[in-house]
């Protein structure tokens, strides 16, 4: 699979780095400094690093409520954060403009991420509203702008919103994958650091057995085992803060413990 090659691993964690409020968000308020942006990101991304994780994902997690056609200066502040971190990166990196697929692609393009994750197709229905991803558009952008290369990640089932599409996910994900070629598929739960069903994973699987799938919410020192014998690689992000709280910045401990299990599965494949 091309996460082995990428990650140079079998099953690969892949770790949120959430960044912190940014111009124009809500919770970015009046004193607030992009300089603190970057040393936090700077602190976080050191400790996933010095954890021992394989990949990076960049989000703007505290972007609250996330827009579906983000500000252009969002986007910036990511990409400014992004570049002055660009030379410490010694693991493949992606990006996440939470929640629009063309803002993603963009930003990726201007600082030359190896992946994105973001949801590129479906309808859904949740706290923000109908939207409806055309990933016609999404794929064209990706190609004007050169990124034969660059690896898609397709959320299929996001975190705290309800997909209109009422087959099974295993379905969604066949005709997804015949219509878009994604590179991955991510599978959650239905709130950022829930526990994901395994018999989701296992079936998306199972019925689409070339996929690269992802366990995207909810993996824990504790799970983590269990859920890599079905899905192919995690996206982990909750677990790795401080006392396992999202609002907090990254415990390279928590980290290094995380890893030390990873590690203990790879051995056994």
């Amino acid at each position: 699979m091309w996460t082995e090659e990428m990650f140079k691993v079998k099953k690969p964690i892949i770790a949120m780095l959430h960044l912190d409020p940014l111009p124009g968000d809500p919770l970015w308020k009046y004193g607030m400094d992009m300089e603190q942006v970057v040393e936090d990101a700077r602190a976080d991304l050191l400790a996933l690093q010095d954890g021992g994780v394989d990949g990076i994902i960049f989000s703007n997690e505290f972007s609250f409520p996330y827009q579906r056609n983000m500000d252009r200066n969002t986007v910036a502040a990511m990409a400014y954060v992004i570049g002055n971190l660009r030379s410490l990166l010694r693991v493949p990196f992606g990006v996440d403009a939470i929640s629009d697929g063309i803002a993603c692609l963009e930003l990726a393009a201007g600082v030359g991420a190896d992946f994105v994750r973001g949801t590129f197709s479906g309808v859904y229905v949740g706290d923000g509203g109908f939207y409806n991803n055309d990933f016609s558009q999404v794929i064209r952008r990706k190609y004007a702008l050169h990124l034969d290369d660059l690896k898609m990640l397709y959320f299929i089932n996001p975190e705290s919103d309800q997909s209109l599409d009422l087959r099974p996910l295993r379905d969604i994900a066949r005709t997804t994958i015949s219509k878009a070629a994604p590179d991955g598929l991510c599978i959650s739960a239905d709130a950022a650091g829930q526990d994901v069903d395994d018999e989701l994973i296992i079936s998306v699987k199972q019925y689409n057995p070339d996929i690269v799938v992802l366990c995207n919410t909810g993996c824990r020192a504790d799970t983590i085992e269990r859920k890599l014998k079905y899905a192919d690689a995690a996206v982990v992000g909750t677990t790795f803060k401080v006392d396992g709280k999202l609002e907090n910045h990254v415990d390279v401990n928590r980290v290094r413990e995380f890893m030390n299990v990873v590690h203990k599965v790879r051995e056994k494949l």
